[in-house]
């Protein structure tokens, strides 16, 4: 079974492609981090008592007044504005409570993920997308086959497009909302870097007619790169399909460690010295592009 990665940024138009891939001709099952993320802290689930139990001297409002009617045997629902300003800051205290909060959360989504993995293998999908907005960040991207970022050419489109969707947001707090989350290029071309078949960018700086088409042939691309029948062996080969998902841990790992190296050798006024027939030779970043679009071309310097 293939495990495809689906990340962008916001406004790149993820959730739609993720609505796309989830109907025919494609008929995929959509595993959502953010949905997993809600569901993981429910009450009654073992991380709700875990928040409560670390944050409710610290944070007095974390949980919300029950409304008429609504069942609280298994607990009131968390105040997710109350916990987000506990967690969010620059302060050593908030920054403690922020890593205890990711220390409860991320493992019982990243276990609902496994679970739901398994299920979609078990029922014989040739192909899972799972849906995560932090693919790179989180590190998921080691455990996919494939990784598909949806991108824009221009980060304006972004803007043009959180404005029509949010009416009341300025030109400024638009712009910030975008740079937050990094410039979505960066994923595309690190998505690229992974090689052919395990990396494709969806650009989608038109509408959704366009969307669709761009999608078709990025589809086509991975559907050869991973065909059907290749599902099939592993769903009926259970020891090969671990050693297949052993490996694209393991070419995960690599893919990603060559990244880090190339983003190490494109930073800007570095200097390493290294040593070459016993001559020192300085290694300083240039600021032109490189033949390649993934960094600058070193200079050397005798």
């Amino acid at each position: 079974m293939l495990l495809i990665g689906l990340t962008g940024s916001i406004a790149t138009g993820k959730s739609t492609v993720s609505s796309i891939l989830s109907q025919p001709p494609y008929n995929l099952p959509i595993i959502d981090a953010d949905l997993i993320a809600r569901k993981v802290v429910e009450p009654g689930a073992p991380a709700y008592t875990k928040i409560v139990a670390h944050f409710s001297t610290s944070t007095p409002d974390l949980l919300l007044e029950p409304s008429a009617g609504q069942d609280v045997t298994k607990g009131r629902w968390l105040n997710r504005p109350a916990l987000g300003r506990r967690v969010f800051g620059n302060s050593e205290e908030v920054q403690k409570d922020r890593a205890v909060l990711n220390g409860i959360i991320h493992p019982a989504v990243r276990w609902e993920m496994y679970k739901q993995l398994l299920v979609c293998y078990l029922k014989g999908y040739w192909a899972v997308v799972l849906d995560v907005p932090l693919l790179f960040e989180g590190g998921l991207d080691q455990i996919c086959g494939t990784v598909m970022v949806v991108a824009v050419s221009d980060p304006e489109i972004q803007m043009q497009r959180l404005r029509a969707r949010d009416a009341h947001l300025t030109r400024e707090d638009a712009e910030n909302r975008v740079k937050s989350q990094g410039d979505v290029r960066d994923k595309a071309k690190r998505c690229e870097a992974r090689g052919t078949g395990a990396g494709v960018v969806v650009f989608n700086d038109g509408g959704k007619e366009d969307l669709q088409k761009e999608l078709e042939k990025v589809m086509a691309q991975v559907t050869r790169a991973s065909p059907r029948w290749w599902a099939w062996l592993l769903l009926l080969c259970p020891p090969l399909a671990g050693m297949a998902g052993a490996w694209c841990y393991y070419r995960g790992q690599v893919i990603n460690r060559k990244w880090k190296e190339q983003e190490l050798l494109a930073k800007p006024n570095y200097e390493v010295v290294v040593s070459f027939l016993n001559f020192p030779l300085k290694l300083d970043g240039c600021t032109g592009r490189s033949a390649n679009r993934y960094g600058t071309i070193p200079r050397f310097e005798m």
